[in-house]
């Protein structure tokens, strides 16, 4: 007898920073957004905020799913006790990064790893610090000139090297771009997911 299969993963999820974090890694996966409307109020604290939402994310795909794991995730932007969202518009991103600029906050993502059919569900939250750089108005133009804020909790997409604004104080790296790959490729080892090729 030969090793099982291992369960084909989906991912539930539009964002595009978390499919790169997947294919960077080795895994081969399926994409299947939840379409969910994701609240923006309601919650008192990050920790609950991101469980939630991730779990909202994971129920809605996990019933398409006769058998494989799916993995949903929400991350969110926390400073002086209170959320940084997604910006509405360019004005609303202005606003994020001038409120970010020169200081630490908090970016915590939620995860949750659903397997099917048996619906056994891993849930848990992670921490990182990021350090913003101080911008001035004209950083902070040539930035939103890239776009690359647009649909971003807190109005940026770290890179993942050498990013001039933004660097991580404590945490991961994978964590702030959206999915904490190190605790997620154990969990999903032990739930008999895929290994990266």
């Amino acid at each position: 007898m030969g090793e099982p299969t291992p369960l084909r993963l989906i991912l539930a999820s539009a964002s595009w920073g978390r499919r790169e974090l997947l294919t960077q890694a080795g895994y081969t996966f399926e994409v299947m957004p939840s379409g969910l409307d994701e609240p923006e109020t309601g919650f008192a604290d990050p920790r609950s905020f991101t469980a939630a939402v991730a779990w909202m994310k994971a129920a809605a795909v996990a019933p398409r799913v006769d058998s494989g794991l799916v993995l949903a995730a929400d991350s969110i932007g926390w400073i002086d006790g209170g959320p940084v969202l997604k910006p509405a518009d360019e004005a609303d991103a202005r606003c994020i990064l001038r409120l970010l600029s020169g200081r630490e906050h908090e970016l915590w993502t939620g995860v949750v790893l659903w397997r099917r059919p048996d619906d056994l569900q891993v849930c848990w939250q992670e921490r990182s610090r990021v350090a913003f750089a101080a911008l001035t108005d004209a950083d902070i133009d040539a930035y939103l000139a890239t776009r690359v804020w647009r649909g971003c909790a807190g109005a940026y997409a770290i890179q993942e090297k050498d990013d001039p604004y933004v660097r991580v104080a404590e945490g991961s790296v994978s964590n702030v771009v959206g999915l904490p790959m190190e605790t997620m490729a154990k969990v999903l080892r032990g739930l008999g997911g895929p290994a990266p090729r």
